[in-house]
């Protein structure tokens, strides 16, 4: 993956690099800007392929103020000139999504701190709202050749990453179901038949009809997709798991997991935070975060 990073950026022939030579520098790695150091692997791997060595300041998961001297890189100066960009490019964007999603007792900076942010209010809420707080969890809507360093800096910022491809679990969306005649029965049966017992089946629903009929099919999750937040949620929520509890008149005790996703902002947090939910998704975690700001200056 690195080593695609670094032949879009150098197809044939660097040709700045060629001007300054291959003289043994040094180069700092500065924080312009405040946030979570996330991405440290990959930035290391570019300079590793590139014969350069980088000696860490901070930790990954550390929060800083600018201007932070947070690594040194050695090597030869067209190598460091080479991987500068590959390198701060990654850097800032697995920041940016650690940053975004980072726990309130583990607060940014006070400078840094203009209001709320979704992440904040959201977990807030959740360690205090209820007494088994739901996962936050991030999607698949991450950027093309770049979902592993999207997904781990989502791992070191605290959230959960969900599913990484179409292979880590069976997500049976509406157009799944659509494809097998609106019949969820069916579609969760063949997928359960493909995957076997080691692969969980997922079933997104739009109703609570449609939820039940997932989990009577036998469904491991239920995503109840664009709810409204509040008391029909609540509502929904708790007759799922007052019907499938096990109790006298009900239909047998099942064990599934509740996700919600869909319309999640600031304005409506409160609202999806029910006990009874395991699962809160949120692509607003990683996508289209702000990045935070590194610069790779050669010492002279």
């Amino acid at each position: 993956m690195v080593s695609a990073w670094l032949e879009e950026d150098c197809p044939s022939f660097d040709y700045g690099g060629f001007v300054v030579g291959d003289e043994i520098k040094e180069a700092r790695l500065l924080g312009k800007s405040p946030g979570m150091l996330a991405g440290v692997p990959f930035f290391d791997e570019v300079f590793r392929q590139l014969d350069c060595t980088v000696e860490w300041h901070i930790k990954e998961g550390e929060t800083f103020e600018p201007i932070k001297h947070c690594a040194t890189v050695k090597g030869p100066i067209c190598k460091i000139l080479l991987g500068e960009r590959v390198a701060l490019n990654t850097l800032a964007r697995c920041s940016g999504i650690a940053t975004k999603y980072v726990y309130t007792n583990i607060p940014l900076p006070e400078s840094s701190i203009k209001k709320p942010t979704l992440t904040s209010s959201l977990l807030n809420l959740l360690h205090t709202h209820t007494p088994h707080p739901p996962r936050l969890a991030g999607t698949r809507k991450t950027t093309p050749g770049f979902r592993l360093a999207e997904k781990y800096a989502l791992l070191i910022g605290g959230a959960d990453p969900h599913r990484h491809d179409l292979s880590s679990m069976t997500m049976l969306k509406d157009n799944h179901i659509w494809a097998c005649a609106g019949d969820i029965t069916r579609a969760v049966r063949t997928a359960k038949a493909a995957g076997g017992f080691a692969v969980k089946v997922e079933v997104e629903c739009g109703s609570e009809e449609e939820a039940v009929e997932a989990v009577r099919a036998g469904a491991e999750v239920v995503m109840l997709d664009n709810f409204a937040p509040g008391e029909e949620l609540g509502g929904v929520v708790k007759r799922l798991r007052g019907r499938f509890a096990g109790g006298e008149g009900e239909e047998g005790k099942r064990e599934f997991l509740i996700e919600v996703s869909g319309g999640l902002d600031e304005g409506n947090v409160r609202g999806f935070v029910v006990e009874g939910v395991d699962v809160i998704s949120t692509s607003s975690i990683h996508q289209g975060v702000k990045h935070v700001d590194f610069s790779l200056k050669v010492v002279h």
